[in-house]
């Protein structure tokens, strides 16, 4: 990947910024990016086009988040998740991520990515906490053991990954 490291600086990620945007195609690969999307990440286009979307991936992300994405996807269904992505300068930003499959007459052409800012900070707190502990249990035991903590964790709250998800982003069904 990279050799970015983490400042543990955060950068501001307001609702008056608008959305972060991306498109990939089916590879991963970064095809799209908006403003806010530089800005944020502090890249230049001409750095992000071409490029993997994991180029700012933060190593304090669980792997068992993305397993659940590109399962969800592959499942033909949207995902939403939270995620801490890092900038170029190795500061990090939280978002509240929705991925979609972009298709173009009929066929899977990609994915479409569209991040809001965290707007109840004090909710991020338990995400966190649980990330922190997916990572600390795949790096003892392996993805397939954090899955399974997080599937029990789920299961004891009585929610599915989607309503734990809108729960602490504040979404109400």
């Amino acid at each position: 990947m990279n050799n970015i490291r983490p400042t543990g600086h955060e950068v501001p990620f307001t609702e008056k910024d608008g959305f972060i945007v991306s498109k990939t195609d089916l590879q991963g690969t970064i095809t799209y990016t908006n403003r806010t999307f530089m800005r944020i990440a502090d890249y230049p286009p001409y750095a992000l086009i071409g490029q993997p979307h994991n180029i700012i991936r933060h190593p304090d992300m669980p792997k068992v988040a993305f397993k659940i994405l590109w399962e969800t996807l592959k499942a033909g269904k949207e995902w939403f998740g939270f995620v801490k992505n890092m900038a170029r300068t190795g500061d990090h930003y939280w978002v509240f991520a929705n991925v979609t499959i972009d298709v173009a007459d009929g066929k899977q052409v990609g994915y479409y990515s569209v991040r809001r800012p965290i707007v109840h900070r004090d909710r991020l707190q338990v995400v966190e906490a649980l990330y922190a502990r997916l990572k600390e249990i795949e790096q003892s035991q392996g993805i397939n053991a954090a899955e399974q903590f997080l599937h029990a964790q789920l299961k004891q709250a009585n929610m599915s990954y989607r309503d734990w998800v809108f729960k602490h982003y504040g979404i109400e069904d």
